[in-house]
């Protein structure tokens, strides 16, 4: 197409690829071509045609709803509205749609508005199909008038001559005769059926000749210039021969300087990565784990007497904790909160940042059966909560704290609900504490929200699978 210049004349060309894909049950490259059509620069009345094709295709195609949105549109143009040929066509596709999605008051209406155009055309073809529709409208609600359709519709399709259409007609017929006149019509519907088989054979006889000559023909020039290309073969052989070998050497040096300097650059890139990583790791479970738990300490200083025995060995147990963890910054886990005694450990914790002037509550921590929860999990909840009593004491000024554990099917929900001065959810810039919170439970596929305004007290609503 790219070096037509007549614009009707490469529309022309697209229907009738359209129309061939369309006989061949290609729907998709059928409407593609006519949509090719429309994006000619052609007359209005061609681009209606193309739209009116791609809805007949449509209709093809089962869509009926999409279909009738594009003839009803169709209806409203004045090259159509001039066109009685066009408009009876548009208005009885129109009906047919309306038939197929069972409106059958619009279906009658629609088919009865193109009969009159095409009954005061008279041509032979268009009034065949109207009849057509109204057999098959009254099919089944008035067999003897659907009938009576029928043979207009045989009658005209023989008028004009359209074998295909004769077919169509004849097989309603027979679907709906019996006895004598099912035999006649069989008889009819067979002869047609034996001519076109016959025509279509010489057809194909005959291009089978064609073919065959233009296939020796072909045969023929391809030898002598096949010889010709040998020998202009033979010579350029050599030549190749001499420039491939350049060319590998070539290509092997350009390969070997490449992958030296990529395998170079990776392992430095690998140095630099790994250096970034241990120091990411460890700056991070400092912050998370270490400062934690030494402001734990620190809490448990200000707010216990430490001259009763117990508290003086829980203060040196912390301490050993903290030393231990020092010691040993690479482990994942603290032993603190990941051993069987794990809810004792937490609920410890809890109460440990419990005094006069704060009030702390716990709820449903013991019906949760936590030696059937991951290592890493408990480690998460444990490192979550800490950190949210930690920034309590920091910056919340709460007197009152509640953490609601509950179990689901699949899920552990954390609830904790404080009501201090709050900070607005919309502003917050997830850093260093907060930061570490939501990534901790990403990284065992939970998820945490964050309720909150200011003197409006701090929410926390944590979810993560069992």
């Amino acid at each position: 197409m790219k070096h037509a210049k007549n614009q009707s004349q490469i529309w022309r060309t697209y229907v009738i690829l359209s129309i061939n894909y369309l006989n061949t049950y290609d729907y998709k490259n059928a409407i593609l071509y006519n949509q090719k059509a429309l994006q000619l620069q052609t007359k209005e009345w061609q681009k209606l045609a193309a739209r009116n094709n791609i809805a007949v295709i449509l209709m093809e195609e089962g869509k009926y709803n999409k279909a009738l949105q594009i003839f009803l549109s169709l209806t409203t143009k004045k090259e159509v509205l001039n066109n009685d040929e066009f408009q009876g066509k548009a208005l009885d596709n129109i009906g047919f749609c309306y038939f197929k999605i069972y409106n059958s008051d619009k279906a009658l209406y629609y088919f009865q508005k193109s009969l009159e155009i095409r009954q005061r055309k008279n041509r032979p073809f268009d009034l065949g199909k109207s009849y057509l529709h109204f057999a098959k409208f009254y099919e089944k609600s008035n067999p003897a008038l659907a009938k009576k359709f029928m043979l207009l519709s045989y009658e005209n399709f023989t008028a004009a001559n359209s074998v295909e259409s004769r077919i169509s007609s004849l097989e309603l017929l027979i679907k709906n005769t019996s006895d004598q006149e099912l035999r006649k019509y069989a008889t009819k519907y067979v002869n047609i059926i034996d001519s076109i088989f016959e025509v279509r054979q010489k057809v194909k006889n005959q291009f089978a000749r064609i073919k065959y000559d233009s296939k020796r023909e072909r045969e023929e020039n391809l030898k002598l210039k096949s010889q010709k290309i040998e020998n202009e073969l033979q010579i350029e052989r050599q030549e190749n021969r001499n420039i491939m070998s350049y060319i590998i050497i070539l290509v092997a040096l350009s390969l070997v300087v490449t992958l030296y300097f990529h395998l170079t650059s990776r392992a430095n890139r690998q140095k630099i990565e790994a250096t970034y990583q241990s120091e990411t790791r460890i700056s991070k479970k400092l912050h998370d784990e270490l400062a934690n738990d030494v402001y734990h300490t620190m809490a448990f200083i200000e707010n216990k007497n430490l001259s009763i025995e117990k508290n003086r060995e829980h203060l040196l147990k912390n301490l050993r904790d903290i030393y231990t963890l020092t010691s040993d910054i690479s482990k994942e886990n603290c032993p603190l909160v990941a051993n069987k005694d794990y809810a004792v450990s937490l609920n410890e914790m809890i109460s440990e940042f419990n005094n006069t002037e704060t009030n702390i509550l716990t709820k449903g921590l013991d019906t949760i059966l936590w030696s059937e929860i991951k290592k890493n999990k408990k480690v998460a909840v444990y490192r979550t909560i800490q950190e949210l009593l930690v920034n309590m004491k920091k910056h919340s000024s709460a007197t009152s704290v509640v953490i609601t554990f509950k179990k689901t099917n699949k899920n552990i929900l954390i609830i904790y609900v404080d009501n201090g001065k709050g900070i607005d959810a919309n502003q917050i810039l997830l850093k260093n504490g907060l930061n570490n919170i939501e990534n901790r439970f990403f990284a065992i596929d939970g998820s945490i929200e964050i309720d909150s305004f200011p003197d409006m007290g701090f929410k926390v609503f944590i979810k993560f699978p069992i």
